[in-house]
């Protein structure tokens, strides 16, 4: 059996370099990181996982449980998360919770069976205090817009500010009559989480709202859930007013794609006839015609928070929960930036 002296006299490093590039406990060049690794797969040294889990009492594998992978955001989110997971050396276990509040209990189960060091979730199901209580068995950073009074180590986007500025970005380009697509009517705001989108879509309702009340303008809303088809769905539902929005803010960009197509479907030009903002910079936003404008949280920061927190949860569980809200830009493409002369 080859064992992790054989790989250190092989690649021509010592055993301690060997383990610190397995496991990222120290760090190690990227050369010698990248000679190790090849070695490693050449001899076909495995790592006894067992062994090692007795020695440190983990097991080097933590769980990331999301809504669902079919989906612009969350399929970037968890790519981060696993590639800086494994430069820290750890292993990813990604599992899809269909915001159900069973889908997230049952990730929260998966990861006590299996004796995972922690588990990241962007719960959409779950009550503060059930996430509270869970995380006493498994070291968790939540994901996501919930009210966890800093219970739980907690990363979260600026919702509301970003909202805010797409919005004045609309205003700002000449826009008067505007609508928001995923949130209901507007005659009211929204006070509790919407079906499918879950808390980040109420609240970016209200930074819509701020901005639309502070301008004194016009406001319609249309919500048909989460996907592109419901976007295309929404297109529909807001060319049948009396009089259609000139500036439309997407909730998000998956949501963007699909109203976009929903207006080319009735020969509606983007941004020629109607601007449109979307919100997450999806890397998407950036090749289609048009290119979309939008929101971009700090993807990276997201990640290195929540990789950061939940090692941190990990090697002293008794730590003071901390709740992180990343920053923002507004990237502004094709969507919005018509000819001016035409106004």
């Amino acid at each position: 059996m080859v064992t992790m002296r054989d790989v250190a006299a092989e690649a021509g490093v010592s055993p301690m370099t060997v383990s610190n590039a397995l496991t990222g406990r120290r760090p190690v060049s990227d050369r010698t990181r990248q000679l190790v690794m090849e070695t490693v797969e050449r001899l076909g040294y495995q790592v006894n996982v067992a062994a090692r889990s007795l020695r440190q009492g983990r097991t080097g594998v933590v769980g990331i449980a999301v809504p669902t992978l079919d989906s612009h955001y969350y399929s970037r989110l968890s790519h981060g998360l696993v590639q800086a997971f494994s430069r820290a050396g750890l292993a990813t276990v990604v599992e899809e919770t269909h915001a159900s509040r069973e889908g997230e209990l049952a990730a929260f189960r998966d990861s006590r069976l299996n004796a995972y060091d922690g588990l990241v979730i962007a719960a959409l199901g779950l009550t503060e205090r059930e996430i509270n209580a869970l995380s006493r068995e498994v070291p968790v950073v939540v994901l996501g817009e919930q009210e966890l009074h800093q219970t739980v180590d907690h990363v979260s986007m600026p919702n509301v500010e970003g909202a805010e500025a797409a919005t004045r970005l609309l205003v700002e380009r000449g826009c008067r009559r505007l609508a928001i697509v995923g949130a209901p009517a507007l005659e009211d705001p929204p006070e509790e989480e919407l079906p499918e989108g879950g808390a980040a879509f109420a609240l970016r309702a209200q930074g819509f709202l701020r901005v639309v009340r502070e301008h004194g303008l016009s406001a319609v809303g249309s919500h048909a859930g989460v996907t592109q088809a419901a976007g295309a769905r929404c297109a529909q539902e807001l060319l049948a007013l009396p009089e259609r929005p000139d500036g439309v803010f997407c909730v998000t960009d998956t949501l963007a794609f699909g109203f976009v197509r929903g207006l080319a479907d009735h020969g509606v030009r983007v941004p020629d006839d109607v601007l449109v903002v979307g919100f997450d910079d999806v890397e998407d936003a950036r090749f289609r015609i048009p290119s979309l404008s939008s929101i971009a949280p700090d993807h990276d920061q997201i990640v290195e928070q929540t990789v950061r927190l939940l090692g941190r949860r990990i090697a002293a569980p008794a730590a003071s929960p901390r709740d992180v809200t990343v920053g923002f830009r507004v990237v502004e493409r094709e969507s919005t930036t018509r000819d001016r002369d035409v106004r």
